[in-house]
C-alpha cells in the first residue's frame, strides 16, 4: 500500500502550472488571427529587387503612391563616398528611417535616377523623386522639392 501526501506548496505548484497552461492555450487561440494580418502586410511589402528598366523604376515609385513622368529628368552614375560628411550622414539617416542604409555601399558606383513627381499634393513648384540603384536593386531614395525653401524626405508619402 502506498500513501501519498500533498502539502500546500505542492498544491500551489500545480495551480501555477494550470494557470500557465490556460494562458498558453489563450495565446495560441489568438495567434492565427495575428498570423493572417501579418500575411496581408507581406503582400503590401515594398520590393526593392529586379529594378532593371525604366518601367521597373516607375513601378517601384508607384509602390509608394507616386506618379512620375515616364522619362527621367536625369540619369547619373554617382559614387557613394568612403567617408560620410555631415550632409551625407543626414541623408543616410533618411535612408535608415525607411529601412535602407548606404553604409554598406561605400566606394561603390551606383546609378541615380531622377523623376518628376506629378501627384505631390500641397507643393508649389517642381518635386522630384530620386532613386539609387546598385546591381538592379534600389538601395536608397528620396522625394525632394526643387524650390529654394524646399524639402526632402524618404520615399513614403
Amino acid at each position: 500500500m502506498f500513501i501519498y501526501s500533498l502539502r500546500a506548496s505542492t498544491l500551489k505548484f500545480f495551480a501555477v502550472i494550470c494557470v500557465a497552461l490556460v494562458t498558453l492555450i489563450t495565446l495560441i487561440a489568438f495567434v492565427p488571427a495575428y498570423g493572417e494580418s501579418a500575411s496581408v502586410s507581406k503582400d503590401a511589402e515594398i520590393k526593392y529587387d529586379d529594378v532593371k528598366t525604366a518601367e521597373d523604376r516607375i513601378e517601384f515609385l508607384r509602390q509608394f503612391g507616386w506618379e512620375v513622368k515616364s522619362e527621367p529628368v536625369e540619369t547619373a552614375e554617382v559614387t557613394i563616398p568612403a567617408e560620410f560628411d555631415k550632409i551625407f550622414t543626414g541623408y543616410n539617416e533618411i535612408q535608415k528611417r525607411q529601412g535602407l542604409d548606404l553604409s554598406d555601399y561605400k566606394k561603390k558606383k551606383v546609378m541615380r535616377y531622377t523623376y518628376e513627381v506629378t501627384n505631390y499634393e500641397g507643393a508649389e513648384g517642381t518635386v522630384y523623386a530620386n532613386i539609387l540603384v546598385y546591381r538592379n536593386r534600389v538601395i536608397g531614395g528620396d522625394v525632394c522639392s526643387a524650390d529654394v525653401t524646399g524639402f526632402i524626405h524618404g520615399l513614403e508619402k
